[in-house]
């Protein structure tokens, strides 16, 4: 996530919250994987499906790890995918994913993470979404 630009990161944080605008402007502009993560993010299982098959598993095993599913955290350890560790873990507020975040200037992925905190506190997942 971090080769980014930081307006492609920003609008990222602005999908969360369902803007489908910004959704349909990832998949016309070269980021499909982007309004994929956001969807997987928001409970589509279809999502999940789309980033496997179409060679972004680490984005799925985000999305996993984010679920808080062990294996996906794993799997993102052997693959050495050390941020995307630390953003689920920040996802989850475990304060030393957040202060490593600040203390390397990237407090935008402190907000998405919030955001994606408020987002599935008030949501009810169906628990029998596909497992990575």
């Amino acid at each position: 996530m971090l080769h980014y630009p930081a307006k492609i990161i920003i609008a990222f944080g602005e999908s969360i919250k369902g803007n489908k605008k910004i959704i349909n402007w990832f998949l016309k502009n070269g980021y499909p994987e982007l309004a994929a993560l956001s969807h997987a993010i928001q409970g589509s299982d279809k999502a999940v499906a789309w980033l496997l098959k179409n060679k972004f598993p680490h984005l799925a095993a985000l999305d996993a790890a984010i679920d808080n599913d062990k294996k996906a955290y794993k799997w993102l350890e052997k693959n050495k995918y050390k941020f995307l560790i630390v953003f689920a873990d920040a996802c989850h507020t475990k304060p030393e994913a957040i202060a490593w975040l600040n203390s390397n200037d990237l407090k935008i992925f402190v907000q998405i993470a919030e955001r994606i905190k408020r987002l599935r506190d008030s949501h009810t997942f169906d628990y029998h979404k596909i497992h990575f």
